[in-house]
C-alpha cells in the first residue's frame, strides 16, 4: 500500500505534468498549422491547382500537428483521471481487478490506473489493413503474384494505370502530346530503360571506363539526333567556357 508521502510525490508530478501539457495544446492552437489556413502559411487560396508533391511539407506539419494535439490531449485525460482516483482514495489500485499496482510501476507511469495485467494498452486490436488481403511478400527477383493471380504488377503497370489519369499535365513530359490519353503510351520495350541512351551505354562498377555498344537502338538514337541536328534529346550541349570562381581575374 503506498504511503502518504508517496500520494504526496505522486499528486505533485502529476500536476506538475497537467500543467505542462494544458500549455503544449494552448500552445499547439496559438502557433500550429491548426489554426491556419493554406493562404497564410503558403500563400495560397486553394491547394486545388497545385501539384501535391509542392504541398507535402505543408501537409506533413499539418498532420504532425494533430497528431501531437491528440496525444497531449490522451495524456491530459490520463493525468485528470489520475488526480480524481488520488482525490477519491482509490489510487494505487487497478481499476479493473482492484489488486495493488506496483510502486515501481507507478514510478513509471503515475498516471495508470491499471495493472499490468489489465492495462488496456495490452490490448492489440484485430483489425488489419485491407490491403493484407492482396499483399505478399516478393516472390524472388519478379513482379509477379503466384497466390493471386488476379494481381497483375508487370514493368509497365504504372503506364496501364496512369492512363486514367494522374495529377500531370502534357506540359509536364518531354515531347509533344495531342491529349491526356498519350501521356504514357510509351512502354513495353522489354528492356526497362529510362532512357533510351542507358540501352547501348556503359561502365564498370566504379563508374569508369565509360564505354558505347554499338546496336541498332544506337544506331537510331544518333539519326534521331542528326535528323534534328541536336546533340541531345533536350537540345544543344553548352561546352565548358571557363572554370568559374577558381579563374583567375585581371
Amino acid at each position: 500500500m503506498l504511503t502518504d508521502e508517496q500520494i504526496r510525490s505522486f499528486k505533485k508530478e502529476l500536476t506538475d505534468e497537467k500543467h505542462s501539457l494544458e500549455a503544449q495544446l494552448q500552445g499547439n492552437k496559438e502557433e500550429s498549422l491548426e489554426s491556419t489556413s493554406s493562404k497564410d502559411t503558403v500563400g495560397e487560396l486553394s491547394l486545388y491547382d497545385n501539384h501535391p508533391a509542392d504541398m507535402g511539407s505543408e501537409l506533413y506539419e499539418r498532420e504532425k500537428d494533430f497528431a501531437l494535439e491528440e496525444h497531449h490531449d490522451s495524456e491530459l485525460n490520463k493525468v485528470n483521471a489520475a488526480l480524481q482516483a488520488i482525490e477519491d482514495g482509490s489510487y494505487g489500485k487497478c481499476k479493473e481487478c482492484g489488486t495493488e499496482i506496483p510502486y515501481d510501476r507507478l514510478e513509471v507511469l503515475p498516471a495508470t490506473l491499471y495493472c499490468k495485467k489489465h492495462s488496456p494498452e495490452q490490448n492489440v486490436p484485430g483489425d488489419r489493413p485491407s490491403e493484407e488481403d492482396v499483399l505478399e511478400p516478393a516472390q524472388g527477383n519478379t513482379f509477379q503474384h503466384p497466390q493471386h493471380r488476379e494481381v497483375t504488377d508487370n514493368e509497365d503497370s504504372f503506364q496501364e494505370v496512369a492512363r486514367f489519369g494522374t495529377s500531370e499535365t502534357p506540359s509536364d513530359l518531354r515531347g509533344d502530346h495531342e491529349d491526356y490519353n498519350s501521356l504514357y503510351n510509351e512502354g513495353l520495350d522489354g528492356e526497362g530503360f529510362t532512357e533510351d541512351y542507358e540501352s547501348f551505354i556503359g561502365n564498370d562498377m566504379k563508374g569508369t571506363e565509360k564505354k558505347i555498344y554499338p546496336s541498332k537502338k544506337h544506331e537510331a538514337y544518333e539519326d534521331m539526333l542528326d535528323e534534328n541536328k541536336i546533340e541531345a534529346p533536350y537540345g544543344d550541349v553548352p561546352y565548358h567556357q571557363t572554370d568559374g570562381y577558381v579563374d583567375d581575374k585581371e
